[in-house]
């Protein structure tokens, strides 16, 4: 996926929106608030950062290279993914989706 791809990727989901809270050099997309994937856009290497559930996200550092723990992040929810084309699109929308629903399902979750 190239960068244009994960922004219609993320901003095709219900109730997401687009920030810079953190200055012009990284997008932020949020659900009712709250972050579900940050994006570099200085970077020479395209990356971002995901939310993860603690398990999956050692799982698959161990298993993918491109995998690490999320840059600036609790180490233990997020991962920072690369890519380096070594993995395919479909694990990358996967875990642009678990992040969306794992944030998405916090938020309800305080609601109640």
């Amino acid at each position: 996926m190239d960068i244009e791809e994960i922004i219609n990727y993320c901003l095709l989901k219900p109730d997401v929106e687009q920030d810079f809270p953190f200055g012009p050099e990284t997008i932020v997309f949020k659900i009712k608030g709250k972050i579900f994937l940050l994006l570099p856009l200085d970077s020479d290497i395209l990356q971002f950062n995901v939310k993860c559930e603690p398990d999956r996200a050692i799982d698959l550092r161990e298993r993918y290279s491109c995998i690490v723990a999320g840059y600036h992040m609790n180490k233990k929810h997020w991962n920072t993914v690369i890519l380096d084309g070594s993995i395919s699109n479909q694990l990358v929308k996967e875990m642009i989706d678990q992040s969306y629903s794992l944030v998405g399902q916090s938020r309800k979750n305080k609601k109640l």
